[in-house]
């Protein structure tokens, strides 16, 4: 059986090894095995990193829809505040997921550990 994309896996938040068992249990939960193929998850540590990779994503895309909102449309203050602050909100937990997925699948694909000394 040939392991899926780490990517495509992440990406859909699927085990890294089938691609077929959910990753999570819950909203960023990684479940303690997969359904599917038993393929423990207790490795999957990704920190902080899918919340970094959200920031530098959404940032400058949000940034980006301001500074074009505001220069076609020169809305007051706060409809800026009204469309930024929930699209920041929406994209960040929409893509939080996915993001750690990846990262998982990744984690797994490299047989990466946490160092010892």
């Amino acid at each position: 059986m040939a392991q899926p994309s780490p990517f495509v896996a992440g990406l859909l938040c699927r085990c890294p090894r089938c691609g077929e068992g959910p990753l999570f249990k819950g909203y960023l939960k990684v479940a303690p095995s997969c359904t599917s193929c038993g393929l423990n998850l207790s490795f999957a540590d990704s920190g902080d990193g899918p919340a970094i990779f959200v920031i530098f994503l959404v940032a400058p895309i949000v940034i980006l829809l301001a500074l074009v909102v505001g220069a076609a449309f020169n809305p007051p203050p706060y409809v800026h505040l009204m469309l930024w602050i929930p699209t920041t909100i929406v994209l960040s937990l929409a893509l939080l997921p996915p993001f750690k997925g990846v990262l998982v699948a990744l984690q797994y694909r490299n047989d990466a550990h946490e160092g010892h000394q």
